[in-house]
């Protein structure tokens, strides 16, 4: 079994590095978080780590699941970070940070021997949870070889896309562009059904067989909207951080994105109106208030 680190315990990193450590690989643990460390201690095979260096005395490959790219910047290279430990052997970005900031970590982890690969994943919650993932792989074809295994613990739908650093990032931040493209439109036109007197759940069905089905109309507004809960599990702040770098990378490479300028502010507004923790199903009470209707399920 291969030595492993997991850092960033968060909704998403809980569940992977748990099934982990489930399928009995030693795994060194780091969250800023004491509440997320204390599950583990049940444990036998979980250690708790202090700081990325110290993660790095215990582990050969470090996988990693983190909110933002600055974050994942000041855990490769920042004080006590990753380049401060021992030299270990493959570094695995799970988050989404942009290819920007997967290209700089790549640079100074590979500068002490590291291989790096950008592993970001989707599916949710319950693709964590049930190890259910799709995971996009760049980097090194021989690491991504090596840690196929413990990706499949993860995900069980893998791509490998390219041994460049960054460019599953790239892919990654375009998927959940689309995704957010969707939730918006789709929030759009539900709303735009309501107010005409349309049963939304007839709309759904409709929908859902016809052109018009996306991810929001399949999954989202099913279990998320309708009912009202609207806990489909992604915060609105990290929906806007990840359109946000998809539109930084656009403008980088001169690439024109119009629907997406428009896009991120609607998210900006929702992150600001409802907070960045509220899920990101709740962009649709921006357009409930302006056209001062509610799209949820009949009560008969």
């Amino acid at each position: 079994m291969t030595k492993l680190g997991f850092i960033g315990l968060g909704n998403m990193g809980f569940h992977m590095a748990r099934r982990l450590l489930e399928q009995g690989h030693s795994v060194a643990l780091l969250d800023t978080r004491k509440e997320a460390l204390e599950p583990f201690q049940a444990y036998p095979n979980a250690t708790i780590a202090a700081t990325p260096a110290e993660v790095t005395q215990f582990a050969d490959t470090i996988l990693v699941s983190l909110p933002n790219p600055q974050v994942a910047k000041i855990v490769a290279f920042g004080e006590n970070g990753l380049t401060s430990g021992r030299a270990f052997k493959t570094y695995i970005d799970l988050s989404t940070t942009g290819p920007e900031a997967s290209q700089q970590i790549a640079t100074a982890l590979g500068e002490r021997g590291v291989a790096c690969l950008d592993a970001p994943v989707s599916g949710g919650v319950p693709g964590a949870e049930q190890g259910t993932l799709s995971i996009m792989v760049a980097g090194p074809k021989e690491a991504y070889d090596e840690n196929h295994d413990i990706l499949g613990i993860i995900g069980n739908k893998i791509f490998y896309v390219g041994a460049k650093a960054g460019q599953a990032q790239t892919l990654k931040i375009a998927n959940n562009y689309l995704s957010a493209v969707a939730l918006i439109a789709t929030s759009e036109a539900m709303v735009l059904g309501v107010k005409a007197g349309l049963d939304p759940q007839i709309m759904l069905d409709v929908l859902n067989v016809s052109s018009g089905r996306n991810s929001a109309s399949l999954d989202k507004f099913p279990a998320a909207v309708l009912n009202r809960k609207f806990d489909y599990g992604f915060k609105s702040g990290l929906m806007y951080k990840d359109v946000a770098l998809c539109m930084q990378e656009a403008d980088r490479l001169g690439a024109t994105m119009w629907i997406g300028s428009n896009v991120k502010e609607f998210f900006k507004l929702t992150k600001e109106h409802l907070g960045a923790d509220s899920d990101t199903t709740e962009v649709v009470r921006l357009f409930e208030d302006w056209a001062k209707v509610q799209v949820g399920a009949s009560e008969e």
